[in-house]
């Protein structure tokens, strides 16, 4: 397997992933300060131009989500095998595609969905507030403990990891969110996001 990413970037979340299910994967730093990420060659392994991206064989995964739930088939534990509590652990997946990381898009991605500068001022400066109202939802509605699940680490837990990292640089105070503070604790002691600091990864 050979993992496509970005340093601090969302594809970091599956690094971490790969390394709490114990599964040998390659690297593949791609360079957004020259626009790899935009070149052909990187088009014909993912052509959103984005990452992550996970060669599998033969096969590439390009969704975070998708990449996480191929490492829980593959990993017994990191997927809750009762069907309300996987439910929840999705839900808390399909939250931070849909909504928490497109708020946070807004602050330097706003080409994505306007094209008047006025537009992306706008949009960055909403940023605090949007990426506020999400800490607000993952503290109340996502950890139902020290983790997503409680007292055990899933799949979603290095998603979450990554979009909270983002949260301080996004203008959020997370004083008022003792539940997530206490959740990047808990994640910066693993090995695995250990590991990703080593590296210089994360």
């Amino acid at each position: 397997m050979k993992l496509y990413y970005f340093p601090g970037s969302v594809a970091i979340a599956s690094a971490i992933a790969l390394n709490e299910a114990g599964m040998a994967f390659e690297t593949q730093k791609v360079d957004f300060a020259s626009d790899e990420q935009k070149s052909p060659a990187y088009a014909a392994i993912n052509p959103k131009g984005r990452v992550p991206a996970l060669i599998i064989g033969d096969h590439i995964l390009t969704e975070t989500g998708a990449i996480l739930e191929y490492i829980a088939s593959q990993t017994p534990g990191l997927m809750p095998t009762d069907a309300m509590e996987a439910a929840h652990v999705r839900g808390v997946m399909f939250y931070l595609a849909s909504t928490m990381h497109v708020n946070h898009g807004h602050k330097a991605r706003g080409h994505r969905w306007a094209d008047k500068a006025e537009s992306h001022a706008d949009m960055t400066a909403k940023v605090p507030t949007t990426m506020t109202v999400s800490a607000e939802y993952v503290e109340t509605e996502c950890l139902r403990g020290t983790y997503i699940l409680g007292d055990t680490a899933c799949v979603a837990d290095p998603y979450l990891f990554m979009l909270c990292s983002w949260l301080p640089g996004d203008g959020v105070d997370l004083e008022p969110f003792p539940k997530i503070r206490a959740f990047m604790a808990a994640m910066e002691d693993r090995p695995s996001v250990k590991k990703m600091r080593d590296t210089g990864m994360l």
